[in-house]
């Protein structure tokens, strides 16, 4: 008896036992209950995209620039070295600008003072086609510069068309106070060139910026050809043939007639200016430096506010 008791006894431990006992694979610390990575299914289709292994990385959207080679650092690596230099705005050197803010403030008093008053009377009285008439007057008188300019640039077709111009508008243009020559059946466009720009297309640097009173902007490369185009202008040889003050006098009225048929341009410079000075000296040395280029050969097909862009 006291045997079979043991017996049920030992049974019945045994079965409570493993009951309790704990089972693998709910168990926290074993691998198999860790987290699987799920593929990853795409909207659009039924394809399946695994997971980016963890070696794979992306790179910031703020990508590092190399300043000194003007270079991108990434895949593409775009060079923008070779545009940069090519797209660098003119600049002149200004040694001198206690003189020429100087000179800068003389001009800009007398042009608002005397030279803006007197063409606007002048503009009031005087019809604009007589105004364009005297104008093409003395843009004929000018023949010589432009010509002589051309030869020394070597430049035939540019010389043929200057003497084709002078003597159309001579002749059929009663003087120069037409101009026939431009007339689409003729087509001889005046040629933009002086002999500052023909020592520009030889290499001769600029030098430094001058401003002159009464004669605005310049250089001293273009200072120095001031008196080769006094020589070649007609108007200069005035006082040879009549009294002294008569030469004055009509450079002076043909700057009014100039100045009447532009007014509100330097108004319109110097207020949209920070500093008028600046405005006016960066515009007169890109203005020249492209018309260098441009006889050279070159085009000019972009301006941005950090410089020029060429394209041959």
């Amino acid at each position: 008896m006291k045997s079979f008791s043991f017996a049920v006894l030992l049974f019945a431990l045994i079965t409570v036992g493993c009951a309790h006992t704990p089972q693998v694979a709910s168990s926290p610390a074993s691998p198999a209950a860790s987290p699987q990575p799920q593929p990853i299914i795409v909207a659009s289709t039924s394809d399946e995209v695994p997971p980016k292994p963890p070696e794979a990385t992306v790179k910031s959207p703020e990508t590092p620039v190399n300043s000194e080679k003007g270079t991108v650092n990434n895949d593409t690596n775009i060079d923008y070295t070779e545009e940069s230099k090519e797209g660098e705005a003119p600049t002149i050197a200004d040694p001198i600008e206690p003189f020429n803010r100087a000179m800068f403030e003389f001009n800009d008093k007398l042009y608002f003072w005397l030279l803006k008053p007197v063409a606007q009377g002048y503009k009031a009285v005087v019809p604009e086609e007589a105004r364009v008439s005297v104008k093409n007057f003395f843009s004929n008188l000018g023949f010589p510069v432009r010509f002589v300019s051309c030869l020394l640039q070597a430049d035939i077709n540019c010389a043929a068309t200057e003497v084709g111009r002078f003597t159309v508008n001579t002749v059929w243009g009663i003087g120069g106070l037409m101009d026939p020559a431009s007339s689409k059946d003729l087509n001889l466009q005046k040629q933009d060139v002086d002999l500052g720009q023909t020592l520009g297309v030889w290499g001769v640097g600029q030098g430094f910026y001058i401003v002159w009173p009464l004669a605005g902007p310049s250089s001293v490369r273009d200072s120095v050809v001031i008196a080769g185009e006094y020589f070649l202008y007609p108007p200069s040889y005035m006082s040879e043939i009549a009294p002294w003050y008569v030469g004055p006098i009509v450079r002076s009225y043909e700057e009014v007639n100039r100045t009447s048929l532009r007014i509100g341009d330097y108004e319109a410079l110097k207020e949209a200016a920070i500093d008028p000075y600046v405005s006016l000296r960066d515009a007169y040395v890109q203005y020249r430096w492209k018309k260098i280029r441009l006889k050279k050969g070159a085009q000019i097909d972009e301006l941005a506010p950090s410089g020029m862009r060429m394209e041959r």
